[in-house]
């Protein structure tokens, strides 16, 4: 099976033997010679395949590999780095994104051999991918036809129906609702993981927007006769971000807040960090309760995905890990303090230096 590879090196020797080796088997090939070409290449089409030389004047092997991970548009492709370099060049290698080495002078069999290995690699990722799409549309789809039929028998439409059945239809309705949000929070973790996710950032007021969260949330404190307040300290209201993401992250920490919380209340704080330079500052969001809080294990584990405390209410373990993909994808920080008996306090740290 061919496979379009693009070859980066700036001896033209190098590049002859590459191209000998690969074109063997079969293989596209585009050569270029230095870093930057190698980024226009990648930018007008993604290779299936990089193999990076690691001297380079100007752009080395190692800023080409961490400029192409750091793109979130691309999809993933597998690095090979070509280097007559020691232990500690991998190790650099390695850190930067690449997914393999080969030493010079190069084997063309050995080179056959890893790119076969990588394109394997690079093929099972794509599969992956193509499964979990796949099964997160013939999952949901189904579902989202059951619930519009559930509903509508539960509204009479088929026939009346006995408070009994009313009853077990909406017990199926709640089972399928649950089930859909496991898939959609599953379909986004995956997605920020990947680096799939496109954020629509706008400039917003970010006050209003936790004043209209806490708002909507008011009535669960109540019914637990909870206070739940916002203290806005912060001589700024407007943030740059994807408005509906940032939502979901004040919605999940405060619902949650509310219900690991049984007496006392629910603090909303905002305030300002700012450093020496515009991208130090930093708008801080606070979020305290009085509940049961976490011990120092949980703590350690409470962003990582499908983690479970032993607390009551438990979910899927997606939504803590889900927030955190959100607010580091805004550049941002996550984190909580918190103690067995003595609330939780989770803390957003937004940059501000990109508004104008």
């Amino acid at each position: 099976m061919s496979h379009y590879i693009l070859v980066v090196d700036d001896i033209p020797d190098n590049l002859f033997l590459v191209k000998l080796a690969l074109e063997q088997e079969g293989h596209e090939l585009v050569l270029v010679n230095d870093g930057p070409s190698a980024l226009a290449q990648i930018d007008r089409r993604p290779p299936d395949l990089i193999l990076l030389d690691v001297m380079m004047p100007g752009m080395d092997g190692y800023e080409v590999t961490q400029k192409i991970r750091e793109n979130s548009s691309l999809s993933y492709i597998p690095i090979l780095l070509i280097t007559a370099h020691e232990q500690s060049n991998v190790v650099k290698g390695l850190d930067s994104g690449a997914d393999d080495f080969i030493r010079k002078p190069v084997q063309i069999d050995e080179l056959q051999a890893r790119v076969r290995s990588l394109l394997r690699l690079k093929q099972s990722i794509d599969q992956r991918e193509h499964f979990v799409s796949c099964l997160t549309h013939d999952l949901r789809t189904p579902l989202v036809a059951a619930d519009r039929m559930l509903n509508l028998i539960n509204q009479g439409l088929f026939g009346e129906i006995t408070l009994k059945t009313q009853e077990a239809i909406n017990n199926i309705i709640r089972s399928n609702e649950n089930l859909l949000e496991m898939i959609n929070k599953l379909l986004d973790v995956h997605s920020y993981q990947e680096g799939q996710k496109k954020l629509s950032c706008v400039t917003f007021n970010f006050k209003h927007l936790t004043e209209q969260v806490i708002a909507e949330l008011t009535p669960l404190a109540q019914e637990k006769s909870l206070a739940l307040d916002q203290d806005w300290q912060a001589d700024i209201e407007e943030i740059y971000g994807d408005r509906q993401e940032l939502r979901r992250v004040l919605t999940n920490i405060i619902s949650n807040a509310i219900k690991f919380t049984d007496n006392g209340s629910i603090h909303v704080r905002s305030s300002l960090d700012v450093g020496d330079q515009e991208e130090d500052n930093w708008l801080i969001i606070d979020i305290e309760d009085t509940g049961i809080g976490l011990n120092a294990k949980a703590k350690a584990k409470i962003f990582k995905r499908f983690y479970h405390t032993n607390r009551k209410g438990l979910g899927y373990g997606l939504g803590l890990h889900l927030c955190q993909q959100i607010i580091q994808s805004h550049g941002g920080k996550i984190s909580i303090e918190s103690e067995v008996d003595q609330g939780s306090i989770f803390t957003l740290r937004l940059p501000i230096h990109s508004l104008g």
